[in-house]
């Protein structure tokens, strides 16, 4: 199998700007991997909050993460900034796989790219439901 090729800022619809912490890096002095899917989740969940089609403390219907993938292709670290890169690759009935990609300070390479998919689900019936109008306008707005 051929190894990906980074996208440009240019494959992406939204931007996030994002910290890194003195505690990304791990005992070889880059980003831990790990670091990464917490970048993700913390972009697409930033991203739709700011749009107003997450409530994450009393809204009806809350994301679930069933998948995550990443292909990495430089090194970051702290103090880095990073910028996540934001689109939706696929919108479903009540799923979304957001494409991100983590661009380390102003490269236009992505260090970093994953796919995240959310089942968005009632918040106490933990079932998926059919995604709320404004969620659906929001990640349609960012769709590739």
């Amino acid at each position: 199998m051929a190894r990906p090729e980074p996208s440009s800022r240019s494959a992406y619809k939204a931007f996030v700007p994002l910290t890194t912490r003195w505690s990304d890096n791990d005992a070889y002095g880059h980003m831990n991997n790990v670091v990464h899917y917490a970048l993700f989740d913390t972009a697409v969940n930033q991203y739709l909050i700011e749009q107003g089609a997450l409530d994450i403390r009393g809204g009806e219907q809350i994301g679930l993460v069933v998948e995550t993938r990443c292909s990495y292709f430089a090194e970051m670290a702290f103090p880095d900034r990073v910028t996540a890169g934001l689109r939706a690759d696929r919108v479903g009935n009540s799923s979304v796989t957001y494409g991100i990609g983590l661009f380390r300070g102003d490269a236009d390479e992505a260090a970093a790219e994953g796919r995240f998919t959310h089942v968005y689900v009632g918040r106490e019936t933990r079932r998926p439901e059919p995604l709320s109008r404004t969620l659906r306008e929001t990640v349609e707005a960012i769709a590739a």
